[in-house]
C-alpha cells in the first residue's frame, strides 16, 4: 500500500449605582462549563509515495514491476462531533469523535499513469482534546488553539490503480487497522443571536502513526496475484465550520449607565465600580462613578464611606484577596482625590468569598471583578 509523505500546511468595565445594572449582549467570553460541538468541512489528504518494503517489493523488482510511486486522493469530507467542559479561564478539555472520507484518484509508477481508479480511504477516531480561548476584551471573536491525541481506525475499502494497456498490472488493496492519531487545532468563535451559541471556523491538522496495509498485485495476462503489503503516512489538513452550545455561559458584563435618583439620607447607597480581568486600574467610567460617589458624600448626610474589594474566582484565593485589596485602595484613593476626607473611608477586601454571581472556581465573571462603594 502506498506511503503517504508531507509536512505541515499551516477577547472597561464600567461602575454604578447597585439600584441600576442593566445588561447588554457580552462581547466573547471564554467557554465555562459544559458544551457541545458539532462541525463539518473538507478534508485534503495528502499525497502518498509507494513503496513495497520487504520481500514483496523484491519480488515486484524480480517481476519487472516497480516497487515505488506516487497516488493521489481526491478532495474529501470531514465531520466531527464534541462534548466538553470549559473551567472559565480560557482552557477546555473535550472527547470528539471524527469521520473523513477520500475518493482515491491515481496512481503514478514507473513514468505510468493508472488508467482506471476506484476506492475509499475511511477514517474514524476518538480524541481527547485540550484547547485554549484567547479572550481579547472588547471583541466579540474569540480565537483558539489547542491539540489532541487519541485512536483512529483507517479503512483502505477496495482502492484499485490499474495501469492497462500499457502495464499489465492492477494494485489492489482493502484492508483496514487501529492506529494512534494526533492533531493540531486552530480556530475562532463568534457568538450568535441565539443566548450561549456561538459559530466555530477551524482548521485542523490530524495525522496518525504509519498505517500498515496488505492487498495484491495482479497480472492481468496471466491472473496471477502477489501479495503485497506497505505503510501509509497518514497526514490531512481539514477546513471545518461548525456550531457550538455552552449550558452554563458566563453571565455578560454590565453596560455603563447614569447614577440614579437621589435616596433619603437614611437610605445607604452603593456604587459599583467594575474592573478587566487581573486588572487594578480605574476606567474613564469607573472614575466618574466614583466622583458621582463623591458628590453624593457631600449632599447627603453621609458618616461613614466603605470601600469593599472584590475579585471573581479565575485565580487563588490568595490572589485574588490581594487584588480585591488593591482595587478597594484604588477606588479610597480616587475618593479622596475627589475631596472625600480619608478618615472617613473604611477599606475593606474580601477577595473571591462574596460573589456578587456565584460560579464555579476558575470562572472569569465580569460582575464578581469589582469594588462596592457604601454611603451610609
Amino acid at each position: 500500500m502506498p506511503r503517504l509523505r508531507s509536512a505541515l500546511l499551516a477577547t472597561a468595565f464600567v461602575g454604578l449605582p447597585l439600584a441600576a445594572l442593566p445588561l447588554t449582549a457580552a462581547v466573547a467570553q471564554p467557554v465555562s462549563g459544559l458544551y457541545i460541538a458539532g462541525g463539518g468541512g473538507a478534508n485534503w489528504l495528502q499525497s502518498t509515495e509507494s513503496s513495497i518494503p520487504g520481500q514483496a517489493g523484491r519480488d515486484a523488482v524480480a517481476a519487472g514491476l516497480p516497487n515505488r510511486g506516487t497516488v493521489e486522493w481526491e478532495v474529501g469530507f470531514v465531520g466531527l462531533v464534541s462534548v466538553g467542559y470549559g473551567f472559565g479561564n480560557g482552557l477546555r478539555l473535550e472527547i470528539e469523535g471524527n469521520y473523513r472520507r477520500n475518493e482515491f484518484e491515481s496512481s503514478f509508477a514507473a513514468g505510468q499513469t493508472s488508467r482506471r481508479n476506484d476506492g475509499n480511504l475511511y477514517q474514524i477516531a476518538g480524541m481527547a482534546n485540550l484547547l485554549y480561548d484567547i479572550a481579547i476584551p472588547g471583541v466579540p471573536v474569540t480565537p483558539y488553539i489547542g491539540g489532541g491525541i487519541g485512536y483512529s481506525h483507517v479503512f483502505a475499502d477496495g482502492v484499485v490503480a490499474d495501469f492497462r494497456p500499457n502495464r499489465s498490472q492492477v494494485v489492489v488493496t482493502d484492508d483496514d487497522k487501529g492506529v494512534f492519531a494526533y492533531q493540531a487545532i486552530a480556530g475562532a468563535a463568534i457568538n450568535l443571536g441565539v443566548p450561549n451559541l456561538a459559530l466555530t471556523a477551524e482548521y485542523r491538522f490530524f495525522g496518525t502513526t504509519e498505517v500498515k496495509l496488505s492487498g495484491f498485485t495482479q497480472n492481468t495476462n496471466t491472473g496471477v496475484r502477489t501479495p503485497r503489503s506497505g505503510s501509509l503516512e497518514n497526514l490531512n489538513h481539514s477546513v471545518l465550520v461548525g456550531l457550538r452550545y455552552a449550558f452554563n455561559a458566563p453571565r455578560p458584563a454590565p453596560a455603563a449607565a447614569q447614577a440614579g435618583p437621589a435616596v433619603s439620607p437614611a437610605v445607604a447607597r452603593t456604587y459599583l465600580v467594575f474592573f478587566d480581568w487581573d486588572r487594578a486600574d480605574l476606567t474613564d467610567r469607573a472614575r466618574q462613578i466614583v466622583a458621582e460617589a463623591a458628590n453624593a458624600s457631600r449632599t447627603a448626610n453621609v458618616t461613614r464611606i466603605e470601600v469593599a474589594g472584590h475579585a471573581d474566582r479565575s485565580g487563588t484565593p490568595q490572589y485574588n484577596q490581594r487584588l480585591s485589596q488593591r482595587r478597594a485602595e484604588v477606588v479610597a484613593a480616587e475618593l479622596a482625590r475627589n475631596g472625600v476626607a480619608r478618615q472617613n473611608i473604611v477599606v475593606q477586601a474580601f477577595g473571591e468569598s462574596r460573589p456578587l454571581v456565584p460560579t464555579a472556581d476558575g470562572v472569569r465573571e465580569p460582575q464578581n471583578r469589582r469594588v462596592e462603594i457604601v454611603l451610609r
